[in-house]
């Protein structure tokens, strides 16, 4: 049987298509200018997508920094202990406000929905991080939204749709809060945990505001802070503070622009990476097995 020509698939796929090229390309862009030689990237377009002349001089540069090396592991670290915090925490207290009846509940949800919506200004945070003496730690990162309300909300509603009849069962063979928490939710909740994983790892490898307001230590800096002080504020010294590996004629030779691709395509990467790990938890329905009718 022959298939109906459908122009409006043609005309979907042919979007989704350009779409993904104008994201693309300009990260095939300064792939391609962070791997040219620094005398010819100058005849690299702004589309282009092949390297002039390959070379990995930049990232060489890069990272034989310290201050790079130093400032992709402290974003690794604050990323992966942040994240691991946020789901805990996010899906304690999901779990609690979803399965569970107690006294003021209401309230508690009335109090949640108003923080969301009329979130506390910089200044009275910036002053409690100071009172606390969390400033220049990591710890300021990290428990920064260590509970998103309205991630919260998403897993109270994936919560709620786990069937009242898995519960029964856990509850008759003795299972008190904690182990239906802990061998019931948590693994049928693995793709709400892996998607709000994301989100919150997304939003910690990021964060450079707040860390340019409460670490002062450059040792301490995140990725993001020295990305932002060699691209934005074109602080060139961040780059050449350390560099025996070049000779003063390399030095002036080298192209500056394609050095700041070279660290934006590092801050990327692991983001990069990431994904790919997130999309196995969706292969599966997270009921699978749960039920039998």
């Amino acid at each position: 049987m022959i298939k109906k020509f459908n122009w409006f698939t043609v005309v979907v796929y042919t979007l989704l298509f350009l779409l993904s090229l104008s994201v693309l390309v300009p990260i095939l862009n300064l792939l391609a200018m962070s791997l040219s030689d620094p005398l010819k990237v100058h005849n690299l377009s702004g589309l282009g997508i092949i390297p002039e002349g390959f070379t990995l001089i930049n990232y060489k540069i890069l990272l034989s920094n310290p201050l790079i090396v130093k400032s992709i592991f402290n974003s690794l670290f604050i990323t992966i202990v942040g994240t691991l915090i946020n789901l805990l925490l996010t899906a304690m207290a999901a779990y609690v406000l979803a399965r569970t009846n107690f006294v003021g509940k209401r309230i508690v949800l009335i109090f949640l929905i108003v923080l969301m919506v009329f979130e506390p200004g910089l200044i009275p945070e910036y002053l409690l991080v100071k009172d606390l003496g969390l400033l220049d730690t990591y710890t300021s990162l990290i428990l920064y939204k260590a509970v998103n309300v309205y991630y919260l909300f998403i897993l109270m509603r994936f919560f709620e749709d786990v069937p009242d009849s898995i519960l029964e069962a856990a509850r008759i063979d003795g299972a008190g809060h904690f182990r239906i928490f802990t061998k019931i939710m948590l693994p049928l909740s693995k793709p709400a945990l892996a998607t709000l994983g994301l989100f919150y790892g997304v939003y910690h490898w990021n964060e450079y505001f707040r860390a340019t307001i409460y670490i002062t230590d450059p040792n301490k800096w995140p990725l993001q802070v020295v990305l932002r002080q060699f691209v934005v504020q074109q602080d060139n010294t961040t780059m050449l503070g350390s560099q025996g590996i070049l000779t003063a004629d390399q030095i002036a030779a080298l192209d500056f622009g394609s050095l700041q691709a070279g660290t934006i395509i590092l801050s990327i990467i692991p983001l990069l990476l990431l994904y790919p790990l997130i999309l196995k938890f969706y292969a599966k329905g997270q009921l699978e097995g749960g039920v039998k009718d």
